[in-house]
């Protein structure tokens, strides 16, 4: 007779036209949870109370261990177990799927918690951190300025100013950016187990992010320079000292490192990029920061940019009053796929020829980054930020855009 546990196995080897990370998924939760609990069963005579049972054993098992199990990775394994039982439906081994019939605790979206003084003295006290916590834009200003010397540091400037995923800096490559015009196609992402094409997009750089591009390109000239002539010139932005594509999870270890030297409370990577969308949602989140490039002449901190009254929206800032204003709204503003302000100004740099509101068609990638070579024509890296007092007024004609979820 035929077992959950003999079905299981037998469906897992026979995943073809599933992407190798979900079979990952799927096996991980046969093996830690449907096989030790309901392998055993007769596949015909699997019941929704002994699915219950299982779920119920689960929780329980969790918290004797101290560590409580999620709604939500609850609901991921229930989703592999009834997919498994859909397909035994299909060839006939079953009627109905007693897991789609399984209860199971409500899964409730943690809410993020800004680091607060008081947060942060007793997570010292306790070691108590929330669930998901995001940094305040003083906090990220910190951050960037400690790493500034870093060789990864425009791959968390990237993250953490324009909204790029973990993924998605670790996949981006020359060829992708356009310096010159200012923008970057978002083509792919890297995976840790393997990389996936995604639907492109693309994404706006202002004057600071175009100068920490062109300082990585230069370090990474000297790094190949440096290497000889086993350096492998793969054509990524953010790779390890050989040339080789840098893994994600690499990105992740080190932040963490560099956080922890930064004397920063603990966020995940995946929240330094969702930090901003989260600020610009919530009343009270107006902090001072500034990011200048030159440390001993920093100038007025200026005011963020107010939070949009209805929750999830942000106005759209003129062109005047993104950079030294940071990034809590900006960011995500100008990820936005209508791309209405493709490059940003700056009372410093000439405004931008485009027209403010005008659409702009995605350029066309350049050719990919040739073996290293003096860098030619590079235009100088632009001067520190002299914000004005106040911010300027946005013009009448700008409208409002909806934050994309994350």
């Amino acid at each position: 007779m035929l077992t959950v546990g003999d079905w299981l196995a037998h469906w897992l080897v026979s995943r073809t036209a599933t992407a190798p990370s979900t079979v990952r998924g799927y096996a991980a939760h046969v093996r830690l949870y449907l096989a030790p609990y309901l392998g055993e069963v007769l596949l015909g005579e699997l019941s929704v109370a002994q699915v219950q049972a299982m779920f119920a054993a689960i929780i329980r098992q969790h918290q004797a261990l101290g560590t409580p199990v999620s709604a939500a990775t609850l609901t991921r394994i229930r989703a592999t177990l009834r997919a498994a039982l859909n397909d035994a439906i299909r060839r006939g081994l079953l009627t109905e799927n007693p897991a789609a019939k399984a209860e199971l605790p409500r899964a409730r979206r943690p809410r993020a918690v800004v680091w607060r003084p008081y947060r942060i003295e007793q997570w010292r006290r306790t070691g108590e951190r929330p669930a998901v916590a995001v940094w305040t834009a003083q906090q990220t200003a910190q951050f960037l300025h400690s790493i500034e010397e870093h060789r990864l540091y425009a791959a968390y400037h990237l993250i953490a100013l324009r909204g790029l995923r973990r993924g998605e800096a670790a996949g981006l490559r020359w060829c992708d950016i356009d310096l010159d015009g200012k923008t970057a196609v978002i083509t792919q992402q890297l995976q840790q187990y393997d990389g996936r094409a995604h639907s492109t997009r693309v994404i706006a750089l202002d004057h600071t992010t175009v100068a920490a591009l062109r300082a990585h390109r230069d370090r990474q000239r000297a790094e190949a320079g440096a290497y000889g002539p086993g350096y492998r010139t793969s054509g990524f932005v953010f790779t390890n000292l050989n040339g080789d594509p840098m893994a994600p999870d690499r990105l992740t270890r080190t932040f963490r490192a560099l956080a922890t030297g930064a004397g920063l409370p603990p966020v995940r990577l995946h929240d330094l990029r969702h930090g901003a969308a989260t600020l610009a949602q919530i009343g009270g989140v107006a902090s001072n920061a500034t990011f200048p490039e030159r440390r001993e002449r920093p100038g007025p901190a200026p005011q963020l940019p107010r939070p949009a009254r209805r929750a999830g929206q942000v106005r759209q800032q003129s062109a005047d009053d993104l950079r030294c204003h940071h990034p809590v709204a900006s960011t995500h503003t100008m990820m936005h796929p209508d791309l209405r302000h493709p490059a940003t100004a700056y009372p410093w740099h000439p405004a931008p020829s485009a027209t403010a509101g005008q659409a702009q068609p995605p350029p066309e990638p350049g050719p990919c980054w040739q073996p290293p070579g003096p860098a030619a024509g590079d235009p100088a890296v632009p001067g520190p930020c002299r914000p004005p007092d106040r911010p300027p007024p946005l013009p009448a004609s700008e409208t409002a855009v909806t934050l994309a979820p994350g």
